[in-house]
């Protein structure tokens, strides 16, 4: 990690969100009656900080924290947070150089007494502080031995407390002084006892920018650029992510980059971006001025992460140059948001936030323009008018545009096509069609998988919708209408499709079958009664797996997941369930594939033994290879019984799960035919074809 250099990134966002929950938790105890011990907890986000970066980062969060918490309760408030700041810079260092209890007691025995005594300083220089602290003392003590003086059996004990009382304020410096030294000597504990339990689950979580190119104050000039065998590991001694890459990006050119999951082609992203290679070398005439105005722009795959601005306006500009001058409205007519300048960016849908993101993008009028997945969370429609517009970019503006993707009809738009194999280069076939590899179970044939499933006879009604609407922001002039006038009647045993395009409703009606929303109107009920109130029957999978795994291992995420009665034997049951080795259970998290933390997902819901399962955009942003490996495991799971309900806008690739299908626009629901092939037709992408085959 460099020592020297402005703050990166990373560490400016560690000191908003980790200074943040500082403040928060001096607040609260600062504030809510009864809530002081929340103020233990303080010390521990700026001791994650201190742990984590250098140490001028704790002492930027330090200055800002105490900022914000004097704003907001004054400058008791604005004193505790300089405390935990000092005893959270005290156990984050301790924990970064790998030291034990003996140094943190150590450390607590000089510290203790000098933070004490620090704050008996502060108070003999603020006397308008001190005298305002001691009149409340004087009083609290006061009203309780008024209290206790109402009973002549507790008359004692009130001239004790009145005793201790004026002792209080008479030698306030030394009981000032013990008690900050006591005081600091329990945050010590404390944030030394919960930090030890924070690090241990960030343990596998670099801490470090993946996307950080380092300080460079060089003018930006991306291209043409020349990697020459360049390898790359994100740690030392690990396996290379990429290796001997030998390429070339000149100006003006579209460029895909294809490959399974796990290939390195968000790696080689991220090289091309500006990171530098651990083996080999990068050449180019300048910087690659990621961000920077004239240089290198990035889109990922999921637009959210990116959105800074409030406003759609204010997101295309943010962070530019006061000197930059953008025609805003121009730039959102060319990515095809004409008009939405004013709109919220939390009211977009997908696709418009993807678009947004470009826009964004080309605000900095880069040379290089990276899209990383760019069109695997949007509809089929928005798929292709991404794609147009990407590929329109080359010739209009001439910037050169590199495309990350796993989808054939994607790389043949394309000039030229970059194709890896687990970290390599290897020639491109010119009529490539990505086709699975070694997959466990030998897949069905869409029409057979539908004709066996389709003479199951589904029984009776298990999850009912009646007059569902949902508003977001109700009564309010915000409020977004997401649907309306819902029906739907779900019975055991069905396969269900929901249809529909990005912003339709599709992730809001996943989550009110689940319980997770109460509906603004309408019912929704799981055997005659309301599904809130029977949470977890009705298990959902999230679109983005990864933010429902909690656990660092396999076989704890899954225990956790299916509750108290879930042991190994069943863990190892439910992962050969969903065609995963028993073996899988002791593997990390974050070792795991797109499709394996999928599945994962799947396992801990099949061990809770549900009702009904609700997958909202399962095979969004998995290769060819995932997609078909979770169809086989989704007509598995069907074929034995269980009620699936799949919200997608992958229509064809899951014929072989489901007998109905009903389409979402614009909020309202429409049944269509079983097997509408003009809906098919209209979404089929190149792994449905493939599958097919």
């Amino acid at each position: 990690m460099r020592n020297s250099g402005p703050l990166r990134p990373m560490e400016m966002a560690s000191i908003a969100i980790f200074g943040g929950l500082t403040v928060a938790a001096v607040v609260v105890a600062a504030v809510i009656p009864f809530a002081s011990a929340v103020g233990l907890l303080a010390p521990v986000p700026l001791a994650l900080v201190a742990a984590r970066t250098r140490p001028r980062a704790l002492i930027a969060a330090a200055v800002a924290t105490t900022g914000v918490s004097f704003a907001m309760a004054g400058t008791g408030a604005a004193m505790t947070v300089l405390g935990s700041a000092l005893i959270g810079g005290i156990v984050g260092d301790t924990k970064r150089r790998g030291r034990g209890v003996g140094t943190i007691a150590a450390a607590g025995l000089v510290a203790a007494p000098l933070i004490g005594g620090l704050s008996v300083l502060l108070l003999l220089i603020l006397k308008p502080l001190r005298e305002l602290a001691l009149e409340a003392l004087a009083n609290t003590v006061g009203g309780l031995v008024k209290l206790l003086n109402t009973q002549s059996a507790f008359s004692g004990l009130a001239d004790a407390v009145q005793t201790l009382g004026d002792s209080m304020v008479d030698y306030w410096w030394v009981w000032m002084w013990i008690s900050g030294a006591i005081g600091t000597a329990v945050s010590l504990a404390v944030a030394w006892w919960v930090l030890g339990g924070v690090i241990a689950r960030l343990a596998d979580i670099p801490s470090e920018d993946t996307l950080d190119s380092g300080h460079d104050d060089a003018h930006p000039a991306p291209l043409p650029l020349v990697l020459d065998h360049v390898g790359f590991a994100y740690r030392p001694g690990a396996p290379q992510v990429l290796d001997d890459i030998c390429a070339t990006v000149a100006p003006g050119e579209f460029v895909a980059v294809v490959g399974a999951n796990g290939s390195g082609k968000s790696t080689l992203a991220k090289i091309l971006a500006g990171r530098e290679p651990t083996v080999g070398a990068v050449s180019r005439p300048g910087a690659a001025g990621l961000g920077r105005h004239g240089g290198t722009a990035m889109v990922l795959q999921r637009p959210e992460t990116q959105m800074l601005g409030s406003r759609v306006a204010d997101d295309v500009v943010w962070g530019l140059p006061a000197d930059v001058e953008v025609d805003v409205e121009a730039l959102l007519a060319e990515v095809g948001l004409a008009g939405l300048g004013g709109r919220e960016t939390s009211d977009l849908s997908g696709g418009q936030q993807q678009r947004l993101a470009i826009a964004a993008a080309l605000a900095r009028d880069p040379r290089l323009l990276i899209a990383d997945e760019v069109t695997s969370m949007v509809d089929p429609t928005g798929r292709d008018e991404l794609l147009a517009l990407l590929a329109e970019l080359p010739r209009r503006r001439g910037i050169t545009v590199v495309l990350i993707t796993h989808r054939g009809t994607e790389a043949a738009a394309a000039d030229r096509v970059i194709h890896l194999h687990q970290g390599r280069l290897i020639p491109h076939p010119p009529d490539w069609v990505p086709r699975p590899g070694s997959i466990a179970e030998p897949t069905v044939p869409a029409h057979a998988a539908v004709h066996q499933l389709d003479r199951r006879a589904p029984g009776g009604p298990l999850l009912v919708l009646d007059g569902i609407g949902h508003t977001y922001l109700q009564r309010s002039p915000w409020e977004v209408r997401a649907l309306h006038d819902i029906s739907l009647t779900i019975n055991r045993g069905d396969g269900v499709l929901i249809v529909g395009g990005n912003g339709s409703g599709k992730t809001t009606l996943a989550w009110i079958m689940a319980g997770l929303i109460v509906p603004t109107a309408g019912t929704a009920a799981l055997d005659g009664k309301p599904v809130a109130g029977q949470v977890g029957e009705v298990a959902l999978a999230f679109q983005h797996p990864r933010l429902q795994l909690q656990k660092q291992i396999v076989g704890d995420e899954i225990m956790a997941a299916g509750g108290l009665a879930v042991g190994s034997a069943e863990v190892a049951r439910v992962l050969e369930l969903v065609g995963l080795p028993r073996e899988m259970a002791a593997r990390q998290i974050d070792s795991l594939s797109g499709g394996q933390m999928r599945r994962v997902v799947l396992a801990g819901l099949i061990a809770r033994r549900p009702q009904v399962v609700v997958l909202d955009e399962p095979l969004a942003g998995v290769d060819p290879y995932a997609r078909v490996e979770i169809v086989a495991l989704l007509e598995r799971l069907r074929a034995d019984g269980l009620t699936i309900v799949i919200i997608s806008h992958d229509l064809a690739d899951l014929d072989s799960v489901i007998n109905r299908r009903v389409g979402l626009a614009d909020g309202t629901l429409t049944e269509l035919a079983p097997h509408d092939t003009a809906q098919v037709d209209t979404a089929r992408t190149d792994t449905a074809r493939e599958v097919a085959e």
